[in-house]
């Protein structure tokens, strides 16, 4: 072969090489996030619930409200029954399944309102700053000092336990951190170059804040969001646990928790599917936010640890 096609080869290998468009942000992240094992199997966890809840009515066996006094705290493995029947003879695998419709839906609406409300009051205090920031901050504090429990359970027992009331003041009460995280990273980005040369073009406030610097200030949030899903999953298990959350003949993890602690001594089990389902996706979700939080990270490298030290000691002049 001669020179000159040696020459064309190698030429074109540069010039692909050099067409070839670098990975962006996104695709970067899910290749590193799709290497992390406890973040795919989040994933798969947390998937597996959803299906069981949007296909709850197809998937249970029995309606969830249904009482049969013939046959209460059946054990499980009986015939009809895989996880058995509580003291009403309810089919418990029934109610896990509708529980868990309420569940998520409590915890991906309160993430998402949170997620909405924090930033908004974080990316205008962290752009504008001054008094507005001023302002935005010491209410954020004067929401801090108040006790959340507290507050929840004044407000569910004067206004009734639905599911919007709850949805919506675990939200007014869970916005906070998010605020605070939005600010910061606005502060550091509204003094870049592109954010001046954004503003000397003639591109409104609203503009910058929306277009150029929520696209860049994205990773944390999302990171955040991902991890408040748990968050308020655990935080409606507790009011209703305490009978402030879902009523029959609605039903939730939490409910079904407040309901089996009359029978510890007698049927424990009946306290361990919820318990057990509420566990598994709060695991479930922070292995997908810490995923993503390693994946957003330009640090992080997709290279293991072990192959990365099997290089250092091969090639390394030191042999350190």
């Amino acid at each position: 072969m001669s020179n000159a096609v040696l020459e064309k080869k190698s030429a074109s290998g540069t010039q692909a090489a050099l067409d070839k468009r670098p990975d962006g942000p996104w695709k970067t992240a899910w290749k590193k996030f799709r290497t992390n094992p406890f973040a795919i199997t989040g994933l798969v966890i947390l998937s597996i619930f959803v299906i069981a809840a949007i296909g709850a009515n197809w998937f249970s066996p029995y309606d969830p409200t249904r009482i049969d006094m013939m046959f209460p705290n059946l054990p499980a493995g009986t015939d009809g029954h895989l996880l058995g029947t509580d003291e009403l003879g309810r089919d418990i695998f029934s109610r896990l399944l509708h529980s868990s419709q309420i569940s998520l839906t409590v915890g991906f609406s309160v993430a998402f309102v949170s997620v909405f409300i924090g930033t908004l009051v974080g990316a205008f205090a962290g752009y504008f700053g001054g008094w507005v920031d001023t302002i935005a901050m010491r209410f954020v504090d004067v929401m801090n000092s108040i006790p959340t429990l507290f507050l929840n359970i004044l407000i569910l027992a004067i206004f009734g336990s639905k599911i919007s009331y709850m949805i919506l003041i675990l939200a007014l009460t869970s916005w906070m951190g998010v605020a605070r995280l939005v600010r910061g990273t606005y502060l550091q980005l509204r003094e870049m170059q592109y954010v001046e040369a954004a503003k000397a073009t003639g591109v409104s406030d609203l503009g910058i804040i929306f277009r150029h610097l929520l696209r860049n200030a994205s990773a944390p949030i999302i990171v955040t969001a991902t991890l408040m899903v748990g968050g308020a999953i655990l935080s409606e298990s507790a009011l209703s646990y305490l009978g402030l959350g879902v009523q029959t003949p609605n039903t939730s993890w939490g409910l079904m928790l407040s309901n089996a602690q009359e029978f510890m001594l007698t049927d424990p089990i009946q306290a361990i599917y919820p318990g057990l389902c509420i566990l598994l996706v709060v695991l479930a979700v922070n292995f997908i936010g810490d995923g993503i939080r390693d994946g957003l990270d330009p640090r992080k490298t997709t290279i293991p640890r072990r192959r990365l030290d099997r290089w250092r000691k091969k090639f390394s002049k030191s042999g350190i």
